[in-house]
């Protein structure tokens, strides 16, 4: 530290910032104001806690009146945050056949945003309802384009305008993940890649399509 810098006093707090926890069960404590802090809220984490728990901690997320949402849900379970008291909304729909969906309950105000959602394949879907759900509660309206990779490129080019009028691309893509340099070549905003575990042999479960999407030269991606 320079000589001439202020010295911290010794008792002043690490953060000007009041953090609000509450307890949940004595398991949980919700972040409350992480929204506030960061701009994103708390996300409930199902896999690996009891449904009870799952339960009592998206009750309280209710309670103090932020954005709830429960990622990676087992159907039965998404059911179950449908009904009273809970009333979440599920993505992708129950009965869809997915093996996780994500609830969310209370978002915030519309922002004004809009996100495409491309995803290279069918089997890529799952990955871009989370994504879905998420923007629906952080209040982005989005638009989700199945099924358009580059296998078939002239299924992108109809859905290209639609594209293009968004502020924010998301591309999901498995495999070799090309998708992402192509549509990053096209458009003018930001493109967010995203990788799945789609795919097999030399896809290496997600690393290919990761690092074909690290690696790509179009700007903005």
């Amino acid at each position: 530290m320079a000589p001439d810098h202020p010295k911290p006093e010794p008792d002043a707090p690490l953060f000007d910032h009041d953090f609000d926890v509450n307890g949940v069960g004595g398991y949980a404590i919700v972040d409350s104001s992480r929204l506030k802090r960061t701009g994103l809220p708390e996300a409930i984490y199902a896999p690996s806690k009891t449904k009870e728990q799952v339960l009592a901690i998206a009750k309280r997320h209710l309670e103090l009146d932020g954005p709830t949402i429960v990622t990676r849900c087992s159907e039965s379970l998404a059911a179950e945050l449908c009904e009273k008291p809970y009333e979440l909304e599920v993505f992708p729909p129950l009965g869809s056949g997915f093996s996780y969906f994500t609830a969310v309950g209370k978002p915030t105000s519309r922002t004004g945003g809009r996100v495409a959602l491309v995803s290279a394949g069918t089997s890529d879907l799952a990955v871009a309802h989370e994504a879905e759900a998420t923007l629906f509660a952080l209040g982005i309206e989005s638009e989700l384009i199945s099924d358009v990779g580059v296998a078939g490129i002239h299924r992108l080019f109809e859905r290209l305008g639609m594209i293009m009028a968004v502020d924010v691309v998301i591309v999901i893509a498995g495999m070799e993940a090309s998708l992402a340099s192509v549509v990053g070549g096209l458009v003018s905003a930001p493109v967010v890649a995203v990788p799945t575990s789609t795919g097999y042999g030399s896809s290496f479960e997600g690393i290919t399509a990761t690092l074909s999407m690290l690696a790509s030269c179009a700007p903005g991606v």
